[in-house]
């Protein structure tokens, strides 16, 4: 190992070390079955699906993506041991993308962490975008991805978690990985921006008909600095820790991945130029595309591609998976 590697291997694993995230339970530890977490000074907003009254569910949410009334149902389900309903979303290809609810968040924050429970079905298919947080200076009440274009960083960034095909070479729906479109985000071969990969040492493989805990934190930049931060749990494990220092390979169009060791030292997350652009938005999506089969080598795509989502919460603490009541 060179180094310059190695030099940059101890400071992240010193660094690591004095500033290391948590794990298991956290937040939803004090609420069993999350009962009253709502209530949690930290909590910022959350959904249940258990009053299984449709309309009041897309009141509750500033911009529902529902389509003839169709991808988006309340059905009987969830986390084993856990309420009685979820939200069932349907993608149908010909007659529409999948279905989404997206949420201005009541107060914006420096730091946030988004936990859902989701679980695909058995036949699901590669899909196009899933589950996003981000920020939008000034907030907006509905979504404004600008796909293909650079945040100027005093505007909007975004972070999705999303299963990746990998080009047909992980088994569908794929692998979790961060997809990402900041200021500093690299420009791809067509000269546009389609939003940065980062990916995970070892592929997480995202499991077929059976439920997962799923959280993902951002920590913003102290503006002039370099220590944002990104990190992911899967049922309660940190699998993911992107900062300043993470070892790292080359960056490109597609973003990069996270080494165990060696490579390049990561230069940091440099999220913003203003203060003013905070997290704002949540945005509980499912949304598939033909397109998205035949990047990975599908011919002959599922017509029908069905996820579930329950216990949605956003909260400036960890949250952990539920407590059982």
């Amino acid at each position: 190992m060179k180094l310059a590697s190695l030099i940059a291997l101890l400071t992240f694993l010193s660094a690591s070390a004095e500033d290391k995230l948590p794990e298991g339970f956290g937040l939803a530890a004090k609420y069993p079955g999350d009962r009253g977490i709502e209530k949690d000074p930290a909590v910022i907003h959350t959904e249940n699906f258990e009053d299984g009254d449709k309309a009041a569910l897309l009141k509750r949410w500033d911009e529902p993506n529902d389509k003839d009334g169709k991808p988006l149902q309340l059905v009987d389900g969830g986390p084993e041991g856990d309420g009685k309903k979820c939200l069932q979303v349907t993608a149908t290809l010909g007659q529409d993308t999948g279905g989404a609810l997206w949420k201005m968040l009541p107060r914006t924050a420096e730091k946030a962490f988004a936990r859902f429970y989701v679980k695909f079905a058995k036949d699901a298919d590669y899909i196009h975008h899933f589950v996003w947080m981000g920020g939008l200076n000034p907030p907006t009440r509905w979504p404004n991805p600008q796909a293909g274009t650079c945040p100027k960083g005093d505007d909007r960034f975004s972070v999705g978690i999303e299963p990746w095909g990998e080009r047909g070479k992980a088994p569908a729906p794929g692998n979790w990985n961060f997809y990402v479109y900041w200021h500093e985000m690299k420009i791809s071969a067509d000269k546009k921006y389609w939003g940065n990969g980062i990916r995970p040492v070892e592929p997480l493989a995202v499991p077929r008909d059976k439920w997962q805990c799923v959280e993902f934190m951002i920590k913003l930049n102290t503006v002039g600095e370099r220590d944002g931060e990104l990190a992911l749990w899967l049922d309660g494990k940190l699998v993911m820790d992107v900062k300043k220092g993470s070892p790292r390979d080359k960056w490109s169009g597609m973003g990069f991945h996270l080494l165990k060791e060696g490579g390049e030292a990561f230069e940091g997350l440099d999220w913003r130029k203003s203060k003013d652009l905070k997290i704002s938005n949540f945005w509980l999506e499912h949304y598939v595309t033909e397109s998205a089969a035949k990047q990975n080598g599908v011919e002959k795509p599922n017509p029908v591609n069905r996820v579930w989502f329950d216990d949605v919460v956003v909260a400036e603490d960890y949250i952990g998976p539920i407590m059982a009541k």
